[in-house]
């Protein structure tokens, strides 16, 4: 993992929150897998965080929650980013031994990195991952060379025989994967109005990220162009924050946003703004 793509001057996501509709459940799925530290737990709420300081992912029950809509705008997955090819290794061989949650696992090779895909208990997706090094990427111009293709499993496994302890504490939220309604509206809204630079484009689908990395963002309307925004109560994605070098930097993305139509609001000193199919961003200042 290469610390540069998720510190100044990136802009990048820093942290997920989604909504659950079984908490307890939800934080014993998330604490057996992942072996996250618990920043703060209430009745309705807790925070994860890898480094037992800065929060990586919160789970929410909100008041009347129901189960996850289907073929909405929202969530596609979140990617928690493992340092190092030996930590996925340790995972999967953790990931393989949970026999009571009945995970489904997806494996892929992207070029840029190798990944497992899996659902928690209210089929929001998640992707863990480990980045290859930046030298390894092949790029075109501005566009990085990134594909789906099977993973070598096998040659993971061998990796190492190092037993899993938890995620470790530079673990990163290495990027978010949205559904989306319009692609023209959405790359209008993260590039003109965020900043972003698209580095690929798959049919139905713009990767995008700043400061050189192969994505910070993934965009698709895999669920249909026009999705409509998922209800507020529905398990699924509730917001994720973009963090911003500095001041200056967030608010000149903020007039760019506010220029292209999107309404700003501030709360607690963090903008908040929905994309074109109302996924909800914290803008804030980076928390590290």
């Amino acid at each position: 993992m290469e610390k540069k793509y998720f510190q100044k001057p990136s802009v990048y996501v820093g942290e997920v929150n989604i909504r659950v509709t079984d908490l307890q459940k939800s934080i014993r799925f998330y604490r057996d897998i992942f072996g996250f530290k618990i920043l703060s737990e209430s009745e309705r709420k807790a925070v994860f965080s890898a480094n037992g300081k800065t929060p990586l992912l919160t789970l929410e029950q909100p008041e009347g929650v129901a189960p996850k809509a289907g073929r909405t705008a929202g969530l596609y997955h979140f990617a928690i980013l493992l340092p190092t090819r030996e930590d996925l290794s340790s995972f999967l061989q953790h990931l393989i031994k949970q026999q009571g949650y009945n995970i489904r696992l997806g494996a892929s090779d992207h070029y840029v990195s190798e990944a497992l895909y899996f659902d928690d208990p209210d089929g929001n997706g998640i992707e863990v991952a480990r980045d290859r090094h930046s030298s390894e990427w092949n790029w075109n111009g501005d566009t990085v060379e990134m594909a789906t293709v099977p993973l070598d499993a096998e040659g993971l496994l061998k990796e190492t025989d190092k037993q899993w302890e938890g995620v470790p504490e530079d673990t990163l939220m290495g990027h978010i994967h949205l559904h989306v309604s319009d692609l023209q509206e959405t790359e209008n809204f993260y590039v003109n109005g965020l900043g972003f630079n698209i580095v690929t484009r798959y049919p139905g689908a713009l990767f995008a990220s700043t400061n050189g990395y192969h994505h910070h963002l993934g965009l698709n309307v895999w669920n249909g162009v026009g999705a409509p925004k998922a209800p507020k109560n529905s398990a699924g994605l509730n917001w994720f924050s973009l963090e911003f070098p500095d001041e200056a930097t967030l608010q000149t993305a903020a007039e760019k946003l506010t220029n292209l139509g999107a309404k700003v609001t501030v709360e607690n000193g963090v903008h908040i703004v929905e994309d074109a199919a109302g996924n909800t961003i914290h803008l804030r200042v980076e928390q590290r």
